[in-house]
């Protein structure tokens, strides 16, 4: 049998040797440590678990009889032994339920065929034994480096998942039963899972696809993940003094956000746009190095992910001195109304393009009066001209879950070429940005770049807006921001 590679990569660390009568010293004198829950008898059950066991439901009535293994993935380096924060597989997490916290590098879940269907089998990294070296010398597992795991037991209670050591994973996986896998995750399942590329891809499919409407216990996640961004925003706007007052100010706004992402949730669902002046005109503008000016707007895209691993992703662009200035509103105004009849087309049966087409089809009127256009906007809005795109390159929208840009493998007939069904989550995110550069508009437009970005559930008779709370409209954006800077 070929040699099964390691799990592990990067580059040692040149850490003092330990000696072997340390080792043994190591292993002593330690208390029993049990996680206790609220009632001191280990940790509670999940309010996921109903939820996950329905999802591994779902796709075990599609895969009768076929062994189906989903990696949590591996820790990527970053430099030499230092690794990236580790985040795990989408479909893993949506699969499992388990939380960010919780989630262990190199964990799998395998949905193991029986007669009724699939036994859901957990092969995780547990907590580091006393008993051995691993506690105080493993910098990736150890319980000294990285802090306490769930045991094997207590993974099984919160999660109600049957849980073995990953250990036993090899031998498990050495039969010849039918098997796919989610590959490139784990050197190690897809050196012991023979290759099926068409399957593999469909399978990647159905997992996007599964996702597609979210559940109660998804709606309200992403509800938390929005509520969070909303204190959020407000923190970035009450950094502006501060950013004005320093070069590279953009990374005072970031940093405001950061710290409210890791205050109350697992961390950014994506690197954050704060993007000041004609900073606002380069669609993802993640270097924040730019000054925060006072007579300018900025531009800011963020998104708190949560525990659960759901994200919101909102956008707001604001006066950095509280008030819009001509140019500057009858710009914002034409994306606040394309962004109003956008979210107005989102209701259920509508095809998926239809709240992009509302949006554009305002936007490529403003541009029209603003004699920008080389013709007519309904001339413009014919799939083979689309000249005001120039100005609003990107979609109006996309789903919105675990990932910022969910359901990313989802067949085209499925997403782009469906439609709107209750229980989708989206944004609905218009645009309009004038280059610097662009000889086209007259000078006191250029370098003005605004988009408006809102989380939209898809509801039974139509759209709720999540992030409702959040001001919008321009003269509910200058009282917002007044009201902070008081």
């Amino acid at each position: 049998m070929s040699k099964v590679p390691a799990r592990l990569g990067g580059t040692q660390s040149h850490d003092i040797a330990k000696s072997d009568l340390l080792a043994e010293f190591m292993a002593t004198g330690w208390a029993p440590s049990p996680l206790d829950g609220p009632t001191l008898d280990g940790p509670t059950s999940a309010e996921v678990v109903p939820y996950a066991r329905a999802r591994r439901e779902k796709l075990s009535a599609m895969y009768p009889g076929v062994r189906l293994v989903i990696p949590a993935g591996s820790f990527k380096v970053r430099s030499n032994d230092t690794d990236y924060k580790f985040r795990a597989h989408t479909a893993y997490a949506w699969l499992t339920g388990i939380s960010a916290t919780d989630c262990v590098p190199d964990s799998v879940l395998i949905l193991d065929p029986t007669k009724n269907g699939h036994e859901s089998l957990l092969f995780i990294h547990p907590r580091s034994p006393r008993d051995t070296n691993e506690f105080h010398s493993d910098r990736r597992h150890g319980e000294f480096w990285i802090g306490r795991r769930l045991a094997l037991e207590e993974a099984e209670k919160r999660y109600g998942i049957s849980v073995r050591h990953i250990d036993t994973l090899d031998s498990f996986l050495e039969n010849t039963i039918d098997t796919l896998t989610v590959r490139g995750e784990d050197r190690v399942v897809d050196s012991l899972v023979e290759k099926h590329k068409k399957r593999e891809t469909r399978l990647l499919e159905v997992l996007s696809e599964l996702r597609i409407i979210k559940d109660k216990y998804e709606i309200n996640e992403i509800q938390k993940a929005v509520d969070v961004t909303l204190r959020g925003f407000n923190d970035m706007v009450r950094a502006f003094p501060a950013a004005t007052s320093v070069r590279r100010g953009e990374r005072i706004i970031e940093s405001a956000f950061y710290g409210r992402a890791r205050l109350e949730g697992n961390e950014l669902g994506y690197d954050t746009i704060a993007a000041a002046g004609s900073h606002a005109c380069v669609l993802h503008w993640m270097n924040n190095d730019g000054d925060v000016l006072p007579g300018d707007l900025i531009l800011i895209d963020a998104g708190v992910e949560v525990e659960s691993m759901y994200t919101a992703d909102i956008t707001r662009t604001i006066p950095i001195n509280g008030k819009f200035s001509v140019p500057q509103r009858k710009i914002y105004m034409l994306v606040y109304q394309a962004q109003r009849a956008g979210i107005a087309a989102v209701k259920p049966g509508a095809p998926w393009t239809a709240f992009h087409d509302a949006a554009m089809a305002v936007l490529a009127k403003g541009l029209e009066e603003l004699g920008v256009l080389p013709g007519t906007a309904e001339e413009s809005l014919h799939k083979d001209k689309g000249f005001h795109r120039r100005w609003t390159i990107h979609s109006t929208g996309h789903m919105l879950g675990m990932d910022v840009h969910d359901c990313g493998q989802a067949r085209k007939e499925n997403y782009r070429e469906g439609v709107l069904e209750a229980g989708m989550i989206l944004t609905v995110e218009p645009g309009l940005y004038i280059q610097p550069d662009d000889l086209l508009f007259p000078i006191e437009y250029r370098g003005i770049g605004v988009r408006i970005e809102d989380d939209i559930l898809v509801t039974k008779s139509g759209a709720q807006v999540m992030s409702r709370a959040l001001p919008s409209h321009p003269d509910e954006v200058e009282v917002w921001v007044a009201n902070l800077l008081r």
